[in-house]
Formats: C-alpha cells, sequence, structure tokens
C-alpha cells in the first residue's frame, strides 16, 4: 500500500466511533451552516469544483479533518494526509513528488491535508509555497492557533483561511442521534436508546467537541450494553464523562482569549464574571502566579490612583498566595479579584506615562531648564545652573507661575485626573492649583 491507496481500504471495524462516523458527503457534515450551507463560499467552491488552497481554523473536534476528507472526495481527488508533527521536509518533498507525477502521467488531482500547520517551522512552511502556486496540490491546512500567528505571511497570502466554530449542543445531539441509530458505522447493532434529554447534556458537557462527544457516547453505550441494558441513562453518560478535561492550551489562543476575557470583566466593574475567568483559568492548570501578576498589573493599568490601595491589596495577595500556598491562597486571590473589580476604575497613570513617553520619543533628549540644573560647583553656578530656582517647601508645596517641563513642552499635561474614587480629590486639587497657575 503506498501514499495514495484510500483510506477507505482500511480495515475500520475496531476504530473509535468518532472515526466510524465521519462524514463522508457535504449532506452528511452537521453544523458549520456559516461554510457549507447554499451560497457561502466554500460551498460553492466546492459544488463549482474550485477549491483554493485552505487553512482551517477551530477548536479541536469541530471538523476540520472531516472536511477535508469532504473536499477531496467532492473534488474525487487523491487525500494524503501528513502530520506537522511527525513529518518533516524530506518526507514532504517525497509526497509533493508522487503527487505531481499522478497529476502528470494520470491528471489526478491531489489534496495535502497537513494536520497541525501551526507545527511546521517558517523553512517547512516556505517548502509549501511554489507547489501550492503551481498547483501541484490543493493545500488544506488545519489549526487550532490563529493562523495570523501560527502561519507566516506568504503561506497566509496564497491559502483562504476559514473558520470552524466549537458546535453547539444541538448539532451535537443531531450525530450522536444518528451514531446510536447507525448499524452499518453506529452503535445500532447495540439496540439501545437514549432520550432527547440526555443526548441533549451530552452535546453540552462536550463543549463543542464532536469527537468528545462520540467518544463518551460510544464509552456510555457499550457499559449499559454490557449491563444488560436498553437505554443510556443521564447517570452513564456522567460517569464516561468523569474524566472531562477544560479547553485552555497555556501556549495557545484559548489562553489568551481567557486571560482578555478576565481582564475585561474586572475593568467593566463586573466582580462574577471576573471570578468566573479566573476559575476557569485555574481550573486549567494557569499557574495562580500568573494570575497575580495581572492583577498587580491591573492594579495600577486600570485603577491606578483612583483607588490606591488597590496595588496594596494585589500585592498582599501576592505575598498570601506565597506563604500559604493551595488550596488555603485560593481566598487571598479571590478576595483580591472582587476588590479590583469592584474598586472605581482610571487609566489616567498609564495614559499619563504613554503621552509622556511618546513625547520624549518624539522630542528626543530635551535640554533640562537650566533653574533645574543642580550646581554642584562654583562653575555650574556661573554658568546660570539653578538660578531663579524656588524651593518648593518655601511656598507651602507649590510655587505660583513656576514650570518643570522643558521649554518646548510647557504647560503640557499628561495626568488628567478622572472624577472617580480618590481620583476625584486629587483632580479638584490639581484644578485649584492649575487655576492659581493660569492667574
Amino acid at each position: 500500500m503506498d501514499l495514495f491507496d484510500h483510506v477507505s481500504q482500511r480495515d475500520t471495524s475496531h476504530a473509535p466511533l468518532a472515526d466510524r462516523m465521519r462524514p463522508r458527503t457535504l449532506d452528511e457534515v452537521v453544523g458549520q451552516r456559516h461554510l457549507v450551507s447554499p451560497g457561502k463560499l466554500l460551498f460553492d467552491a466546492i459544488q463549482a469544483d474550485r477549491v483554493p488552497s485552505m487553512i482551517l481554523w477551530g477548536p479541536p473536534g469541530t471538523g476540520k479533518t472531516t472536511l477535508a476528507q469532504v473536499i477531496a472526495n467532492e473534488a474525487q481527488a487523491q487525500l494524503i494526509p501528513f502530520s506537522a508533527v511527525m513529518g518533516g521536509v524530506p518526507e514532504l518533498r517525497e509526497i509533493i513528488g508522487k503527487a505531481a507525477e499522478q497529476k502528470r502521467l494520470y491528471g489526478k488531482r491531489s489534496t495535502l491535508f497537513i494536520d497541525e500547520i501551526h507545527r511546521f517551522n517558517k523553512a517547512q512552511q516556505d517548502a509549501l509555497l511554489p507547489h501550492v502556486e503551481r498547483g501541484t496540490v490543493t493545500l488544506i491546512g488545519a489549526t487550532t492557533e490563529n493562523p495570523s500567528f501560527a502561519v507566516n505571511a506568504a503561506l497566509l497570502s496564497r491559502a483562504r483561511v476559514f473558520r470552524l466554530d466549537a458546535h453547539s449542543a444541538q448539532d451535537l445531539s443531531v450525530l450522536l442521534e444518528r451514531a446510536l441509530t447507525d448499524s452499518t458505522r453506529g452503535l445500532g447493532m447495540l439496540g439501545l436508546s437514549a432520550s432527547d434529554q440526555v443526548l441533549l447534556a451530552l452535546g453540552e458537557a462536550a463543549r463543542g467537541d464532536a469527537r468528545r462527544a462520540l467518544d463518551v457516547l460510544e464509552l456510555a453505550a457499550r457499559h449499559t450494553a454490557g449491563q444488560g441494558g436498553s437505554e443510556i441513562s443521564l447517570e452513564s453518560i456522567e460517569e464516561a464523562l468523569s474524566s472531562q478535561t477544560l479547553l485552555y492550551d497555556k501556549s495557545g489562543e484559548e489562553h489568551y482569549n481567557v486571560v482578555s476575557a478576565f481582564i475585561k470583566s474586572m475593568r467593566g466593574s463586573d466582580p462574577d464574571a471576573a471570578i468566573y475567568w479566573m476559575m476557569r483559568m485555574l481550573e486549567a492548570g494557569e499557574e495562580p502566579l500568573f494570575v497575580l501578576r495581572r492583577m498587580l498589573i491591573f492594579a495600577s493599568e486600570d485603577i491606578g490612583l483612583a483607588d490606591p490601595s488597590a496595588l496594596s491589596q494585589a500585592i498582599a495577595a501576592d505575598q498570601a498566595f506565597q506563604r500559604l500556598g493551595m488550596p488555603e491562597g485560593m481566598f487571598a486571590l479571590a478576595q483580591c479579584c472582587h476588590y479590583l473589580a469592584c474598586a472605581p476604575k482610571s487609566n489616567a497613570s498609564y495614559r499619563s506615562w504613554t503621552a509622556a513617553q511618546e513625547d520624549v520619543k518624539k522630542h528626543g533628549a530635551l535640554a533640562v531648564p537650566l533653574k533645574l540644573r543642580n550646581a554642584s560647583t562654583k562653575h555650574m553656578k556661573a554658568w546660570g545652573y539653578g538660578e531663579a530656582y524656588k524651593y518648593a517647601h518655601d511656598h507651602g508645596g507649590f510655587v505660583k507661575g513656576e514650570t518643570y517641563l522643558p521649554d518646548a513642552l510647557a504647560g503640557k499635561r499628561y495626568y488628567e485626573p478622572k472624577d472617580v474614587g480618590i481620583e476625584a480629590r486629587i483632580k479638584a486639587r490639581l484644578k485649584a492649583l492649575r487655576g492659581e497657575r493660569e492667574d
């Protein structure tokens, strides 16, 4: 058997249910209606036999491999599976060479399916470019990572990106019902049934992952049949789900999505959402010290002087956790999360330093006004260093008419307090001082 022998030639009798029930035609595809409904770009391209090279991007179990196989079947093309984890450039060149030969001698088209294409380095991805451009193969890459970060620009410019969504519970219940009644590829030979409630519950618990839903159904079905039962119960589904894991790859996009939701929930003063997203991270195995670091940053970036004690709270939570560890340290994390979410918000300090940084980059090293320079020698005094400087403590901490910025930036304001929390009092004081300054 060579690289071009069809997948269906393998013995699939002992294959997992998810593999046996894999759709073979567009009509069998469940979900992803935004891609495979009539009138949609991908559907029409398949129907017109004008399929472009593409990147299929989506969470695990959303049908990336399935869709690649369906596309190849519809185009009557050889599907050549290739793993970015297991294979390298030499194997890839051998595959493409055989594909070119098949096309030249027999007019047979080939679809090269590269699973986990984000694991290819730049050199490996570049090796694909000339073959994709010449149409030697139609490339279909699959990735769970955002292609903007995981696939180089040259390859992205030659391939369309199609995003696959997590399956809804309703879509998964349709797929589960089909598997339960199909006697050829599914579990129909077991003669079992399951209520709509049970199938929908499994669809919800699978979190959009069709493979996971089918694996759990098969485990629960065979257990039920082995016990002499005729109906799959909710209890058997729950037992099969007992080892469930959360979708959260600490190096992948979902990591950044959950972190973003956590930060934005605190910024939006929603303690309920903030604690939920924090627990999503921690339950999925995120390091608590990472979460604490994010809260330390947030205390200054998003609260600042609206409540200066927010930073103290975050520092105290960090110290308490390092003293207590888990699980007791969770009290400190939860308390800090709630405090930050409920505190008044101001990004005035953040905006202040970024604006000042921009002027530093724009104007370069502006000269320090002579009056602000330290006259540490008699020569410096003779040159005017420190001349006309007024000691602020001798004037109650504020000198009317005095300026401290470089001359080119005189009058520039970087820090503009907001009318929230303690910062409202700071704003009132500065307004009074600036009012005197403007007399």
